[in-house]
């Protein structure tokens, strides 16, 4: 399913799909919410944040440029389902 937000389509999966990777040594968050091999091309949007879309244009995942942790504790992650 194809949602709109801000002018931006992003596909819609189920949540058990999602992935999330936090990488320490090139301080990024990634997220995932399609499939990363469908990745076609890459968008920045000046924020620190790119956002990965398929052929379609779709957006399937997203990264969070210089994204760090001061803590030792295991990264958390809480997601919310609104409706669009």
């Amino acid at each position: 399913m194809v949602k709109r937000l801000n002018g931006e389509a992003f596909l819609v999966t189920d949540m058990e799909k999602l992935k999330v990777y936090f990488d320490r040594t090139g301080h990024t968050l990634t997220v995932w919410f399609g499939d990363p091999q469908q990745e076609y091309v890459s968008e920045e949007t000046g924020d620190g944040v790119i956002l990965m879309k398929d052929k379609d244009g779709r957006v399937i995942g997203f990264e969070k440029l210089n994204y760090s942790k001061h803590t030792a504790e295991p990264l958390k992650v809480a997601f919310e389902t609104v409706e669009m």
